[in-house]
């Protein structure tokens, strides 16, 4: 079955505003770990804090970059939703790492700006999530229908 191209294209029309928005927030995050003033007890939690926003900026490049380049639909639908949970890991591991950090001047700040960040980016991927899963569920319903249309009979039971 071919995908419907109008709803393949929709589902990768990202809200442009919320895209940019995320990115400036995740740059003051970024700059918040880098540069601001957070404290942590356990050594190296800061630096792999650091490390973890720069991934989930990496993997929200990813999700949020262009697939037209790919000439068959199915295989950008399957790209996005793998580069999704790529990005949902990244997430998780952030939280992970997040969690050490304790105090500082600026923890507040962090605190409140990761999880917005955090809120936002998911409702924005879960509404393309949903699209994908759809798109790709109809696929298999039309692939069920296919093979259940012939004129197949079960002899399995015919004493004969």
């Amino acid at each position: 079955m071919v995908f419907d191209p109008e709803l393949v294209a929709e589902s990768f029309a990202f809200d442009t505003e919320a895209v940019a928005d995320l990115r400036s927030r995740w740059a003051a995050l970024m700059d918040l770990c880098v540069w601001g003033d957070l404290k942590a007890s356990k050594i190296g939690a800061l630096p792999r804090l650091r490390k973890r926003v720069l991934e989930v900026g990496e993997h929200m490049r990813s999700l949020f970059s262009d697939r037209a380049w790919m000439p068959v639909a199915r295989e950008r639908v399957k790209g996005a939703m793998a580069a999704s949970l790529n990005l949902r890991d990244a997430l998780l591991s952030l939280e992970r790492s997040a969690k050490l950090v304790e105090g500082g001047e600026d923890f507040a700040a962090f605190e409140s700006a990761m999880l917005s960040f955090r809120r936002d980016l998911l409702a924005l991927m879960e509404r393309h999530e949903s699209q994908w899963g759809d798109l790709l569920e109809a696929q298999y319903d039309a692939a069920d229908d296919d093979e259940g249309d012939g004129d197949e009979t079960d002899d399995r039971d015919d004493p004969a």
